[in-house]
């Protein structure tokens, strides 16, 4: 049976819960019902058109790499207002009252892809704060976890490293949807914005992306396949150090190296740490953009065997933590800035502390990083299971 978005059900439901509404949808490319229509486009034909658009990282088309402002400007096809909340500066992220003064509604329907790093779930959160001060209702659609909705990995932030890649606590993989996360974060911190959910029809936490029917369509431009999104809650910490997350290439966080590796000896490393569900390839690349463009790089490609058994993150502590090992004197922590933080490490960010880098950095164990990981799991879990929609 095909899952049914929450886009789908509105559609079903001849769209009553906006029925003589003004309405704001945020949303991006990947924003399409089953048939692969787009949100705006259902609006527009169903004769409700949007008083504005809002638009996360990347644009509304999709167009921009990571952590390129993009402009306000004009929808191609309807001429409506589509407002980037991803500009030059950290206060451009959030929405301005007075873009909300004209609406009763902003509908959200975004796709994620399971990882607290990917921003539009924060984006989303922004809105609920905006939409509470100005007596707005929030409608969320909802869509699948890419990844599914039952395991939970890494760490979860400490409150001083809060910050655009992970506004408020969740671990790395956090196995939520996006309604859940957003009713999580509106009712925990106490936000207190009026939400509405409109919830998929077929979806379970079991569920990968590719067992719901529904047709992948990329939410950013790194984020080409549903392979890319198992290993990215892993792969994506290679952002803040000076080894390449493969982007510039066809295969982004698939693989990853630099000048300096040796790829033979590093996947020998790698067999070492014995991790479950994935094969490494050594390989040489080229990226053309990004990280060492032009230059050849030594590296692997990550090979999942068994999704059900690959745990990314640990994976992506492995890879670190084997090629600091191997070139200490090489390897090197990315400085700031990253994301609109301006002082942290971007890998401190990205893991919530600077204790994941001093451990790496001590050469602890894995077995040690995981142990630490199960705690923060097991405590966040007893939250997270009271928001959670699905079964």
């Amino acid at each position: 049976m095909k899952v049914k978005t929450g886009l789908d059900n509105l559609i079903e439901m001849d769209f009553s819960p906006i029925q003589n509404a003004n309405i704001g949808v945020l949303c991006n490319a990947s924003s399409v019902d089953s048939n692969l229509r787009h949100i705006v486009d259902v609006l527009v034909d169903s004769n409700n058109i949007p008083k504005v658009i809002f638009a996360p990282e990347h644009g509304l088309y999709g167009y921009a790499q990571d952590q390129v402002g993009v402009s306000s400007i004009i929808h191609k096809k309807y001429e409506l207002p589509i407002i980037s909340l991803y500009g030059e500066t950290f206060d451009s992220l959030m929405p301005k009252p007075e873009d909300f003064s004209a609406l009763d509604i902003v509908i959200v329907d975004i796709q994620d892809v399971g990882s607290r790093y990917y921003t539009y779930v924060w984006t989303a959160s922004m809105i609920l704060e905006i939409a509470r001060a100005t007596d707005t209702k929030v409608l969320v659609l909802d869509r699948p976890n890419p990844i599914g909705g039952k395991i939970l990995e890494g760490s979860v932030q400490e409150n001083d490293y809060l910050s655009f890649v992970g506004l408020y606590p969740l671990p790395i993989r956090h196995g939520m949807t996006v309604a859940e996360i957003l009713n999580y974060v509106n009712r925990y911190y106490q936000i207190g914005a009026d939400i509405e959910t409109i919830p998929m029809s077929g979806w379970n936490r079991d569920m990968w992306f590719d067992e719901t029917g529904l047709l992948w369509v990329m939410p950013s431009p790194n984020m080409p396949t549903l392979n890319t999104a198992e290993v990215y809650p892993g792969m994506c910490l290679l952002e803040g150090t000076n080894i390449s997350e493969g982007r510039g290439t066809t295969r982004p966080f698939e693989i990853f190296g630099a000048p300096f590796v040796n790829p033979y000896e590093l996947v020998e490393k790698l067999e070492l740490c014995n991790l479950n569900g994935v094969k490494f390839r050594p390989l040489f690349f080229t990226p053309t953009f990004n990280k060492y463009a032009g230059q050849i790089c030594g590296g692997a490609q990550i090979h999942i065997l068994d999704r059900d058994e690959f745990r990314p993150v640990i994976t992506g502590f492995a890879m670190i933590k084997s090629i600091y090992e191997l070139y200490p004197d090489k390897f090197s922590f990315s400085p700031p800035p990253y994301e609109y933080e301006r002082n942290k490490l971007p890998f401190d960010i990205l893991t919530g502390s600077s204790r994941w880098r001093e451990m790496i950095l001590k050469k602890a164990k894995l077995s040690e990083i995981e142990d630490e990981f199960s705690e923060q799991i097991e405590k966040f879990d007893r939250i997270r299971r009271n928001f959670l929609i699905y079964e």
